[in-house]
């Protein structure tokens, strides 16, 4: 079990603190519901658990089969309700691979990405989908 621990700080900050590492976070709350948007909000540390976990996830694939996917990189974007209660509703990501799109582990990779525990977490109610983009050079036939 990993601990983390939370205080609030006031003016809707709060700063947890990561047990095992001792590394600091602070959130706040976004301009759009009373806060000052200075920091992640909550809301915006899972979209971006979403997307490192995608990323780690596919990483200990890559690294499993020797692939080198430094430079992927994943633009995911926040879309909240408009209605009551307030709620996550999309997260759609653009993942970006610097490898070429007949790369013979692709559809092991982009598996993985999809398979990430935090994706498998969320209500299937929110969209989660990715578009893969492998934007490296072909590496088999010359087509």
């Amino acid at each position: 079990m990993v601990t983390i621990n939370s205080t609030y700080d006031g003016a809707l900050r709060c700063t947890s603190v990561h047990a095992p590492s001792s590394q600091t976070l602070i959130t706040d709350a976004p301009v759009d519901n009373h806060g000052k948007g200075e920091s992640f909000s909550p809301t915006d540390l899972v979209a971006t658990a979403v997307a490192n976990c995608m990323l780690t996830v596919m990483g200990i694939t890559a690294e499993r089969h020797g692939i080198d996917l430094r430079g992927t990189t994943v633009v995911i974007g926040k879309v909240m309700s408009a209605d009551a209660p307030r709620r996550i509703i999309s997260l759609r990501s653009v993942m970006t691979i610097p490898l070429p799109a007949d790369h013979p582990q692709r559809a092991l990779l982009e598996a993985a990405a999809k398979a990430c525990p935090v994706k498998q977490s969320l209500s299937p109610e929110i969209d989660t989908s990715v578009e893969f983009e492998w934007v490296g050079e072909r590496s088999g036939c010359d087509n």
